[in-house]
């Protein structure tokens, strides 16, 4: 594993989580590199590093590029052919890597994987970002095995089997560097939420497999940087969720499936509305005029990802009905409750 691997974390003002969680980092991922991506912090964070794990390499930015920005710019930095987007509030397990790296280099085709991951607090169930894998349904609404919304299943080994899914969790990837930058890495605009999802979908554009490793697991203890109410978080999560369906999804499609997307938008709004959430109702009519204000990028976007299309979408990776209506409708809560065909 020597020399393959490179740990990247990316951290702003995260003394609190380095100091929880880094040690776990350092204790078990003997061979691979370790690499703190700054985003201009300016608390003791980088300062606590340097006195206490000098062999951890860190690069500070000259200001705060968010998850997208940092990492773009982070993985520029890397020497080695894989490397791990791992969030700074993640405990990982003894012989993480390793299942991890095996998956990728058993085919040259596979552009990128995650480990199952648990919850930090809760650790018997699935943690909401990734759980044992990502998938979409046919509006582009993202869901995973273990994780449907907010309800998160307990882990009693039902979703042991490694697997092709959509997308892959950004708390903890593994990716083949240079499909990354093939593929363009994260969309910038994007700034948080939703971006692996967007460069998994770019990944299948180009005839590339994405997995899921149960055998690897990881803690991710979630929120460290929106809290799930923030109407800051919804309006990025509705927001990317409209761009990437329209930049992503095949032409004859986009025409009927956008206009229902924006409907359950709607509804989504009304429900925050009667709740008395004026703030996360808010958050999604501005989400709605950021994405038709950005519709000139997003749809030079959308020509740029046809244009490099060479492969397709493998069966069983996008749920061909509505997670919506499962969930809301017939009150669905295990992933393998669907039927995919």
């Amino acid at each position: 594993m020597d020399s393959k691997v490179t740990v990247a974390i990316l951290n702003w003002n995260g003394l609190r989580h380095l100091q929880t969680f880094l040690p776990s980092v350092v204790a078990c991922s003997s061979g691979a590199h370790i690499l703190v991506l700054d985003n201009a912090s300016d608390d003791e964070s980088i300062a606590w590093i340097r006195q206490n794990y000098a062999g951890v390499e860190v690069q500070i930015f000259p200001e705060n590029y968010g998850f997208t920005g940092g990492y773009n710019r982070g993985l520029k930095f890397v020497k080695t052919p894989y490397a791990v987007l791992l969030n700074s509030d993640v405990e990982v397990s003894e012989g993480w890597i390793e299942p991890l790296l095996q998956r990728m280099e058993s085919d040259e085709k596979v552009a990128a994987c995650q480990p199952k991951v648990l919850s930090f607090k809760d650790r018997d169930h699935f943690e909401y970002a990734g759980a044992a894998g990502g998938f979409i349904d046919f509006l582009g609404y993202p869901f995973c095995r273990g994780r449907f919304f907010d309800f998160c299943e307990k882990d009693e080994g039902q979703y042991q089997q490694a697997m092709q899914v959509f997308w892959a969790t950004g708390a903890c990837m593994m990716v083949r560097v240079s499909d990354f930058f093939d593929a363009g890495g994260l969309e910038t605009r994007f700034f948080a939420h939703m971006e692996e999802i967007d460069l998994c979908w770019r990944f299948h554009h180009r005839g590339k497999s994405v997995w899921a490793e149960p055998a690897s697991v990881v803690y991710h203890l979630g929120g460290g940087t929106l809290q799930a109410s923030s109407p800051r978080k919804t309006f990025l999560n509705f927001r990317n969720g409209l761009s990437l369906l329209y930049i992503n999804q095949v032409e004859g499609d986009i025409y009927w499936k956008l206009p229902l997307r924006l409907i359950l938008d709607g509804v989504a709004g009304c429900r925050f509305l009667l709740q008395g959430d004026f703030g996360n109702c808010l958050a999604i009519i501005r989400a709605h005029f950021s994405f038709y204000a950005g519709i000139r990028y997003w749809y030079a976007r959308r020509r740029e990802n046809r244009k490099n299309k060479t492969g397709g979408i493998v069966p069983g990776i996008v749920y061909p009905g509505s997670v919506v209506y499962q969930y809301f409708v017939l009150k669905i809560r295990e992933f393998r409750l669907l039927k995919f065909w």
